[in-house]
């Protein structure tokens, strides 16, 4: 008996031995893993040539390398459906999150609520559902604009984008005239001058900055405030904000007065060779920019004979007959010198 369990003991022994270097498995599993390996391998070859996979992402294909052969077809693109060639390009085409933008007081971060009645299918909301999303947008905006510094931004960027849009200025010019407000609102200078006299000179500290000039006399339209108050406010914001606006050229006001009487490219043309030759002569010194491209507008259709008249230029450009007059003598005068030299 004591040999019979030693001869089990040794039996167990070099069991339990072998089973040290060995893997015990579940009956069947070694056959289910070697049809995974052989499915990956499938995967990664080809089923005609055996060659090797690659995916086309642009096609949206997986094809042979070898044989051309296309294994799957419309996959599914999980990438944007745009395309970009610069970081700026990306960030103003991606719709993660929204854009965030100077022209609105709190950066375009919050929820808008839409002032239509309407569901998302068109359908007019019951009176109960108007009822509430009265009180929604009331709530909303009232905590859009959590103290006066904001509801003083709300209120200005509302006007800077008003007379933006009346004087057909572009989207860059928005946002400068918007970043000039609020570095005036945070360096605390709108204490005695009106919301609407800052904003004002914001829109024409911006249009210069921008190379698309509006004369004071332009802005002062579209305003609310006086033509001297948007001017000295203007000199005001300038002088504080060390803000970097060079003077007015003449030749920036060519192209749009020219445009709105329908003159050719021939008078432009004419009309620019008329400044410069004024600027070389130094007549363009101590002069209104508006006046001077006035009368090179008015000057370059009578040298390239097309029909206009002192009272339609005046009532283009916002500025006297007198003073076109005056101006076309002069740049006259600097051409023929010129031309005598």
């Amino acid at each position: 008996m004591n040999a019979r369990t030693r001869d089990e003991s040794r039996t167990n022994d070099g069991r339990d031995g072998d089973s040290a270097g060995q893997r015990w498995v579940r009956p069947g599993q070694e056959e289910e893993e070697e049809t995974e390996e052989e499915s990956t391998e499938e995967e990664l070859s080809c089923p005609e040539c055996g060659g090797n996979v690659v995916v086309d992402d642009e096609h949206g294909e997986t094809v042979c390398d070898d044989c051309g052969l296309v294994i799957t077809e419309d996959s599914v693109d999980r990438g944007p459906e745009w395309r970009a060639f610069d970081a700026k390009e990306k960030d103003q085409k991606s719709r993660v999150g929204a854009p965030t933008t100077n022209t609105m007081h709190d950066k375009g971060l919050s929820t808008n609520i839409d002032w239509r009645d309407r569901d998302a299918y068109g359908n007019s909301l019951s009176s109960n559902q108007r009822q509430k999303m009265q009180r929604l947008r009331k709530w909303n905006e009232r905590f859009r604009t959590r103290d006066s510094k904001e509801r003083n931004l709300k209120q200005a960027l509302g006007e800077i984008d008003r007379m933006a849009s009346a004087l057909g200025l572009p989207e860059n010019v928005r946002e400068t005239a918007s970043v000039i407000y609020r570095r005036a609102l945070d360096e605390d200078l709108l204490p005695g001058r009106s919301i609407e006299g800052v904003a004002t000179s914001c829109v024409y500290a911006a249009a210069r900055m921008a190379g698309v000039p509006r004369s004071l006399d332009e802005i002062a339209e579209v305003s609310r405030v006086p033509k001297s108050e948007v001017a000295r406010t203007y000199r005001y914001i300038a002088r504080e904000l060390s803000l970097e606006v060079k003077p007015a050229d003449p030749e920036q006001y060519v192209p749009r007065f020219a445009s709105e009487l329908g003159l050719s490219d021939e008078a432009k043309l004419r009309a620019r060779q008329l400044l410069k030759n004024a600027k070389e002569k130094g007549v363009h010194s101590g002069k209104s920019p508006v006046g001077l491209a006035a009368a090179a507008v008015y000057a370059a259709a009578l040298l390239t004979n097309e029909k206009t008249t002192q009272a339609a230029v005046s009532d283009v450009a916002d500025i006297s007959e007198v003073t076109i007059r005056n101006r076309y003598h002069e740049l006259l005068e600097a051409e023929e010198s010129i031309g005598l030299a």
